[in-house]
């Protein structure tokens, strides 16, 4: 019996596969393990949940950091995710030479309808294990924030989850708080 097994990518390969054409122009897909993934379609509240977490964090912490919104990161020779939202040190070549590493992202931030699943598992472990220092996953659906911290090569040892009502202050930043209200789209009003 022959035993079956996926190819392993690199980065590296992932870039010339790219740069030659093997991948379709327009599809969606990071690197992660080692496997090429498939991004999935992006809903309405997912959008607009990445448009006003981008929004809330460059208005709240302008030009001392970079908010990157679904740009590579580079976590190790075979990860290469494309996170919603990234908030990294500032570059003074803009991440034109090189996409930001473990040592320059500050907080990672996931929004997820359709992904939740894989964004608390699979993208969980690969941060974890990475070393990023802080990483939300936005659950647009049950309006949640899920807070993971402390990472080592099992997992975030400090997990926590919020309700859409509560406020939190990233790691990084003490003193910029958060209202998670405000990174969900707006629910819809019902008219008496």
């Amino acid at each position: 019996m022959v035993a079956v097994r996926p190819r392993h990518f690199t980065v590296s390969e992932y870039h010339r596969m790219s740069e030659f054409g093997i991948l379709p122009s327009g599809e969606r897909t990071e690197l992660l393990n080692g496997q090429i993934v498939t991004m999935a379609a992006k809903g309405t509240a997912h959008s607009s949940a990445v448009l006003l977490t981008q929004d809330f964090f460059k208005e709240r912490l302008g030009r001392k950091v970079f908010v990157k919104s679904q740009d590579p990161i580079h976590l190790s020779d075979d990860s290469e995710p494309e996170p919603d939202v990234v908030i990294a040190l500032r570059d003074p070549l803009a991440y034109s030479t090189h996409h930001p590493t473990v040592t320059e992202v500050l907080l990672v931030i996931e929004v997820a309808d359709s992904s939740l699943k894989y964004d608390l598992e699979t993208k969980t472990l690969a941060y974890a294990k990475a070393g990023i220092s802080e990483y939300w996953v936005l659950d647009v659906l049950d309006r949640k924030l899920h807070v993971f911290r402390q990472p080592s090569e099992l997992g975030y040892q400090a997990q926590t989850i919020l309700a859409e009502t509560l406020d939190i202050t990233p790691l990084a930043f003490p003193d910029c708080i958060v209202a998670i209200r405000a990174l969900l789209p707006p629910t819809m009003l019902t008219k008496e």
